[in-house]
Formats: structure tokens, sequence, C-alpha cells
């Protein structure tokens, strides 16, 4: 559990973004040089959020959502008719659909780098979204009773074209990085990556460490075999320029977890003149707001029924994410590691899961006959999409087989649960490497990596002892209480706790 006192630091940091942006206001007028007209100085108790329309981008940014609405604040969220979020679910907020315009044969490609850059392409060309923004702000003008005024706009870092919207009707807007700090380091360092050679890779060098950017190596960077690198590097440098322009930088992440990433960023920022800097997560463990709110996929709870029905710590859970996405083959050494593992499972199919495959559903049902008899005898299940802030909270779980995107990892280091990664994209690769670090673990699993066939040994090795191995237990509340404790240096935590944790 997060301490109290971490938890009541999370949450002033969260509120001295808004205060920040209202007091900047209040002293210079605008924060960008430029009064727009809508705004008049009053005294501060509305945020507008923006959240990107993908689902790690999401829950976090309406985590945010949350801890500001529990200090008080009226919160308006922004959304885009492309993933469109559901008002229903969340009573306690406005929500203010705005088209984005993205064309549908983009979206089809389902290729987030193209979708990100098409959407801002069309806000750009359109008034759709300073219309928006102007009309909440007016709004706000003329019920300043039961509405009030809206002090800024916390956006995602891929929607420059939202920043640039906000910046012509003088709105302050803070920046919510949902990766990690690491993760945008390398965002900023992209043109230095390239310009010493490191990008793109080349395959005799991917294990060479990057010592401007430790503990990473080549095939760490932020990369995608799957994308167009030079698109890449778009977005990235269009996400760099979000931040260098906007009024603070909020992080879901924390000190004792990333402190030398964050010592590194603001002294790389400094020269923007940023009046806030902030690690305020998790966001997850401080908002009252469950992610199965704001779900694009109807989580199956049928899953927690049976993992009631199961040992304490003896469960693998597997899911790659919401993106991620694997080939047939390896998908089907996937479903046979687990059917000969021995350990029970609980396994999430999603569709678009494995390329070329048309939906999770046909994917299940052409699932070996060693996961169906697994399954029938009770040591297995397979789902379409979990709780899974929930299911790594049950005392069933004892492992956590995952892509290791942002969230998966902040969720896991946070109930204490060992993880076996399988990156794919992104910064995926580059939050497994710190997990190795950060977990201190004897291996980093390379006589396993692609051989799920093997995957006996390893879940053997992860949770053959649980629960009472102590070893295991003093990880689980050593990662537990990381929010409170002082940590110091970067990586430098931990280093007897984590013999059980191994890395694909």
């Amino acid at each position: 559990m997060l301490s109290s006192a971490h938890r009541h630091r999370a949450y002033t940091s969260a509120q001295q973004a808004v205060a920040m942006a209202g007091v900047q206001e209040a002293r210079d007028g605008d924060v960008h040089g430029s009064r727009g007209p809508h705004l008049q100085p009053r005294s501060a108790a509305r945020v507008l959020v923006f959240p990107l329309p993908f689902q790690g981008h999401i829950d976090p940014m309406l985590h945010l959502a949350g801890v500001l609405h529990s200090r008080g604040l009226a919160v308006t969220v922004l959304h885009t008719r492309f993933n469109a979020l559901d008002p229903a679910r969340y009573p306690e907020f406005q929500f203010v659909a705005v088209a984005d315009g993205t064309p549908a044969d983009v979206v089809a490609t389902g290729r987030i780098i193209d979708i990100i850059l098409a959407m801002n392409a069309a806000m750009e060309a359109s008034s759709a979204v300073e219309e928006a923004l102007a009309s909440a702000v007016l709004a706000d003008e003329s019920h300043s009773s039961s509405h009030p005024r809206a002090a800024c706009l916390f956006i995602d870092a891929n929607l420059l074209a939202v920043h640039m919207a906000a910046r012509k009707i003088g709105l302050p807007t803070l920046v919510l990085r949902t990766g990690s700090a690491a993760c945008f380091g390398c965002f900023l360092a992209y043109p230095m990556l390239h310009d010493k050679g490191y990008l793109p890779p080349r395959e005799s060098e991917v294990c060479t460490p990057v010592p401007e950017l430790p503990p990473l190596r080549v095939k760490d960077l932020v990369y995608s075999k799957h994308s167009d690198h030079e698109l890449v590097r778009r977005v990235l440098a269009r996400a760099s320029e979000t931040v260098r322009g906007c009024s603070g930088l909020v992080i879901n992440t924390f000190e004792a977890l990333e402190a030398a990433e964050i010592g590194r960023l603001r002294d790389e920022l400094a020269a923007d003149d940023l009046p806030v800097i902030l690690a305020a997560g998790p966001l997850h463990k401080l908002s009252s707001n469950n992610s199965s709110r704001s779900s694009l996929l109807a989580p199956d709870r049928s899953c927690i029924e049976w993992l009631d029905a199961q040992r304490s710590r003896s469960v693998l859970y597997v899911s790659f994410g919401s993106m991620a996405a694997m080939d047939w083959s390896e998908f089907l050494e996937v479903a046979w590691g687990l059917a000969e593992s021995g350990h029970p499972f609980l396994w999430v199919v999603r569709p678009n899961q494995v390329r070329g495959c048309d939906g999770g559903d046909s994917v299940r049902r052409r699932l070996p006959d060693g996961v169906e008899d697994a399954v029938k005898a009770g040591r297995g299940m397979v789902v379409r999409w979990a709780p899974q802030q929930e299911v790594l909270g049950h005392r069933a779980v004892g492992g956590f087989w995952s892509h290791c995107g942002w969230n998966s990892t902040l969720e896991a280091i946070s109930e204490g649960v060992p993880m076996i990664c399988r990156p794919d994209a992104v910064d995926q690769m580059m939050n497994t490497r710190v997990n190795f670090y950060l977990r201190a673990m004897a291996s980093e699993g390379s006589s396993y990596e692609n051989q799920y066939f093997n995957l006996t040994p390893l879940l053997d090795n992860l949770m053959a002892t649980m629960p009472d191995d102590p070893t295991y237990n003093m990880a689980a509340s050593t990662v537990s209480t990381i929010p409170s404790t002082n940590v110091g240096d970067g990586y430098n935590f931990g280093n007897v706790h984590y013999k059980k944790c191994v890395i694909l």
C-alpha cells in the first residue's frame, strides 16, 4: 500500500500544477505573453483534460482527473470521436466531444503513429478544437457560480494540435506524460541518438551501452521495426515541442522509482523555463477511478470469481496490453508454454493481438488442445479482456507475463507482483531494461528468450515456492512501499529482493 504521506504529496503535486497555471496567468496575464480574449482573472476551480484516444493514454489521464476532482476541482473531459469515451461512466465529470477529423482509412490501418499524425493534421486544418475550447471557457465565464472558470488544460504530449489551439485563446496547458521519465528523456535525446549513430540500430551493435542514457543499450531505445522510422521521429519531435511550449509537465511516475531520470529531465528542460515538472504518480493508486470505467473493451469479471477459487500466489496472469501484437507462431508458443507449465494461468487474448488474424474470438477458437484441456480442468482461464488493476491486486496472482507497457509496469510494481517481460515496441524495451535494474535480478533470462516451450523452469523459478518464500514476501513488501522510501540513487535499491523476477 502507498503511504499516506506519499499519497498526500502526489495529491498536492497535481494540485500545484493547476495552482501554478493560475498564479502565472494572474502574474503575467498570459502564460505565453499574448492573452486571449476569453480569459479574465478570477479564482481557478476547474480543469480541462484531453487524453490521446488510446487505452494506455486514456487511463492515466482520467486517473489524474479523478485525483484533481477529489481535491475539490471541477473537471471537464474533452475527447475525440475516435475511441470516444462514455460520459455515463463518469457522472462526476462534464464531457465535450471534439470532431477530430481522423480519416477512416487511416483508422482502419490500426497503425498508431499514422493515426496520431493524421489526427493532429486534421485538427490543425480545422477550427473544431479551438471552438470546443473557447466554448468551454465561454460557458465558464457565463456560469461562474455553478460552472467555475477553467484554470488550465491538461493534454497528452502527442496532441500538439490541441496545445496550439489552446494557445490561441490564451488557455494555459500542462502536459501529462503517460510514460516513464526515462522514456521521455529518450524522446528528448532522439536527435542526439541519430547524430551519434545509435539509431537506426545496427544488428551488430544492439547490445552497445548508451552512456548518455544509463542503463540503456541500443536495443532498449524507443524503436519499432513495425513502424516507419521517419514517422516515429516526427511524432517524437512533435511531443517534445508540445512539452517545451507548455506551462508545466506532470509525469506518471514517482521520485523514488526514477530519481536519476527525473533529475536529468529537470536539467534538460531548465532552458525552457518550465515552472512545473512534477512526478505525481502512480496515478492509478491515487485516484478513486478504476481503469475498468475507461476501458475501451468490456472486462470479463468472471475471472475474479475464478481467481477466488485459486491458491494464493499460484496464478500466472498473462496480458500483452491493449496494442502489442505478435505473430501466429509466437502466439502458439505462448499457448503451449502455458499448457505445459503445469501452473494455473489467466490469459487475456484480445482482438488484434495476433497479426493477420481477424479478432480475438477467432484466435481463441484455434487454441491448442493443451490449453483447452487446462481450461476444462480448471487450471486455466482465457478471457477477451480483464480488469487488470483488480487482477494484479488479487491474492491468487503470483506472477505477471506482460508486454511491459508503463501502466502495466506501474501496476505490477505497486502490487509487488514479479514480472516476465515480453516487450514489443516503443517504450516497452526500455521499461524491460529498467525493470531489470530496479528489481536487481540475477539473470535477465536470456537463456529463455523466445523459447516459450521452456516456460516450465522459468515459472518454477518465479512462482514454485510462493506464497511461503520469505524472499518473495520481502520483495512484495519492498515494492509496495517504494514510494514512501527515501531511495536517493536511482537504481541502487532492493538489491536482494528480486531474485524471483525474470525478464524475457
